[in-house]
């Protein structure tokens, strides 16, 4: 069969295709994270080792590795912290800025810079993933330039028994415009 080329999409149609793909991925049952405070009064852990609880029964809110190639897959499992996110991704060498977007929200101001450059002028989000990569998401920090910034946008909600997942990658030139979250009706990625 004969696929359309990511090009011949309308940006509207291929985020939603983005993230309609990365739901079927990602429909997986969660464990649940017990609370830590019950969990600590239960077991009588001293405080010093309440601090160490989630990482020992939760799963981490994401994952990052770096591919030899210089992509980096970023496995989301819980909206929170974006801003750490952006840190440990700057760490590898992508100019990026993070933000989460709750079912309901969108950010504002639209546009956040006064330049995005196309998907073909600098394909930050990389799709297809490449061949035999893990569920999650994939970016090629390379394709940011001098004076660049990506923007990642990420949306992750459960519904239904299972997670929907969804990025929005762009690149963008000068100063990207802080992320105000808005109500929507709209898709939480919708721009």
């Amino acid at each position: 069969m004969n696929w359309p080329a990511e090009r011949d999409l309308p940006e509207g149609r291929h985020r939603l295709l983005k993230e309609f793909v990365m739901t079927e991925i990602d429909r997986r049952p969660r464990r649940r994270r017990p609370r830590l405070a019950v969990l600590a009064a239960a077991v009588g852990l001293a405080a010093a080792a309440a601090v160490a609880l989630p990482l020992m029964f939760g799963t981490p809110a994401y994952a990052l590795n770096q591919r030899a190639d210089g992509l980096i897959h970023i496995t989301i499992n819980e909206a929170k912290d974006p801003k750490k996110l952006q840190r440990d991704l700057r760490d590898m060498g992508a100019n990026v800025v993070v933000d989460y977007i709750p079912r309901g929200k969108k950010c504002s101001p639209q546009p956040r810079s006064s330049h995005f450059l196309s998907p073909e002028e600098a394909p930050l989000s990389v799709f297809p993933s490449p061949e035999g990569a893990e569920p999650g998401f994939y970016i090629d920090p390379k394709v940011i330039g001098a004076g660049q910034t990506g923007v990642l946008e990420f949306s992750v909600s459960e519904q239904g028994g299972g997670v929907i997942a969804g990025i929005w990658a762009k690149v963008g030139e000068g100063p990207i415009a802080d992320c105000e979250l808005v109500d929507t009706t709209d898709a939480p990625l919708s721009h």
